[in-house]
């Protein structure tokens, strides 16, 4: 048993090092519990860095084919994917040892492993090869994130089925691939390895793609990927998989009939469901709802008084920027500052090319609550500035309350 901390994080996400952080910054004794070698979380490892990265490449190469439209013409590139996928991961590699650095400067006692609890107020951490020692602590805070959403049609044993983690590490460019699920996630991959020379085709069930937002953001990048895209296929359900030599089988149901495809990976990317399994919640005080998030009140505070939790197992949204937020709600709450967690608004931002990002109230939800909007539209094809980097087919809209 060493020393009880007044506080251990279960975590060590964009949620879980802030916390940790703030925490120590405040003159706690902070213990932050991950199974990584360093902080980082999804984001850092199998999420948002390894995409920014990919994406990045994938701009680089659609400006310049671009270019032969201004009077510069490059040859056709030629890809080294191993080099490709070492500087991915030399980029996490930096992030994540400067965070480990940032743990050491403040003193906060990192513990390489996997946190089950045991009770509201004691924790058995066990690392790879030992029996696990258990610690007692005042407070926690669980920022244990998410993990990529199943479908029990795409479990048929096959290593070309995919998600979004195993995307990530770039193993191949395949000939093709379908991407199921129309949001964000999956047409960040599917812009990545469109542009790395993959034929990508989309299925969504709904009738649009990234359905939380207004159909106007949407319809730039809808022409674009239509473009870029092999075929996308919207209100369709994938209805079965088959393993076949070299290739995977897929039957669709579209609107008025049943048809086939034939990829060589199929990517699912449906969403992210919360990591609050096998945890050893159902040994505290801890609440779920019916989805597996954790139910927490306004400063993040569990059913336990002693835990809180953060971060995607805490709700929607699913996003790096909020879970830094509750990070310093929990631990200002847990010093006994007078905080709540009262977003008026998060902003959202979905890095294909050409990017979207909004923030409030949606056109769409302010329809929805019969709210009296007005709508205000400033088209790209105005703007000097998008037009000198030939990306002139967006624009920036306002949803304004007319009264205030």
């Amino acid at each position: 048993m060493s020393l009880e901390p007044q506080l251990v994080v279960v975590g060590a996400g964009p949620g879980g090092y802030v916390a940790a952080f703030k925490a120590a910054d405040l003159g706690m004794r902070v213990t932050l519990v991950d199974a990584a070698v360093n902080p980082g979380g999804v984001c850092l490892y199998r999420g948002c860095i390894p995409s920014k990265a990919l994406l990045h490449v994938a701009k680089v190469l659609n400006e310049s084919k671009a270019a032969a439209n201004w009077g510069i013409s490059f040859p056709p590139p030629t890809i080294d994917i191993d080099k490709l996928r070492s500087w991915k991961d030399e980029v996490i590699g930096k992030m994540t040892g400067g965070l480990g650095q940032l743990v050491k400067t403040r003193k906060i006692d990192y513990i390489q492993g996997h946190g089950t609890f045991l009770g509201n107020n004691e924790l058995r951490i066990k690392s790879d090869g030992d029996g696990g020692k258990d610690l007692r602590f005042e407070h926690a805070i669980l920022a244990t994130g998410s993990v990529p959403a199943t479908i029990p049609t795409f479990d048929i044993g096959s290593d070309r089925i995919i998600d979004s983690t195993s995307a990530l590490e770039l193993s191949e460019v395949p000939e093709t691939m379908l991407v199921v699920g129309g949001g964000y996630i999956g047409l960040e991959l599917g812009s990545a390895y469109a542009a790395l020379g993959t034929r990508v085709s989309v299925v969504e069930m709904t009738d649009g793609l990234i359905p939380p937002a207004d159909r106007d953001l949407i319809k730039p990048l809808a022409r674009r990927l239509d473009r870029e895209f092999e075929q996308i296929m919207l209100k369709t359900k994938v209805l079965a998989v088959r393993d076949k030599d070299n290739f995977l089988q897929v039957e669709f149901q579209g609107a008025d009939s049943t048809f086939n495809g034939d990829y060589h990976k199929v990517l699912v990317a449906v969403g992210r469901q919360p990591n609050s399994a096998r945890i050893g919640l159902d040994q505290t005080s801890v609440q779920l709802d019916q989805k597996g998030f954790v139910q927490v009140d306004a400063q993040r505070r569990t059913a336990a008084p002693s835990i809180f939790a953060i971060g995607d197992i805490a709700g929607e949204p699913m996003l790096a920027h909020k879970a830094f937020y509750e990070a310093s709600v929990a631990v200002e709450a847990i010093a006994g500052h007078d905080v709540a967690y009262e977003p008026n608004a998060i902003p959202a931002v979905v890095f294909t090319d050409p990017e979207i990002a909004w923030c409030g109230l949606t056109e769409k939800e302010a329809a929805e609550q019969q709210r009296d909007v007005e709508v205000a539209r400033f088209p790209w094809a105005a703007s000097g500035r998008a037009t000198t980097l030939g990306s002139n087919d967006g624009l920036t809209k306002l949803v304004v309350d007319p009264k205030t």
